[in-house]
């Protein structure tokens, strides 16, 4: 992992097209804005998780089928 320090307004470059900007630091948080193409997915780690917990997979799938089943009935 590379670790840098970085103040506010100052950018850290990903490759051709991917910007992350340091907009604000305060109280043991900062807020940083990111710069991507459409393609490129950004999601936060928490949602993350979220989205690979077994709970969240099988409502997925649950949901899946019943699309499944709906465009079957229409």
């Amino acid at each position: 992992m590379l670790v840098l320090t970085r103040k506010r307004d100052e950018v850290i470059q990903i490759g051709e097209d991917i910007v992350i900007k340091i907009l604000k630091t305060g109280k043991g948080a900062i807020k940083i804005g990111i710069e991507a193409p459409g393609n490129v997915r950004v999601i936060r780690g928490e949602l993350l998780e979220t989205e690979n917990s077994p709970e969240h997979l099988s409502a997925m799938n649950s949901d899946s089928v019943n699309q499944g089943l709906n465009a079957q009935c229409a």
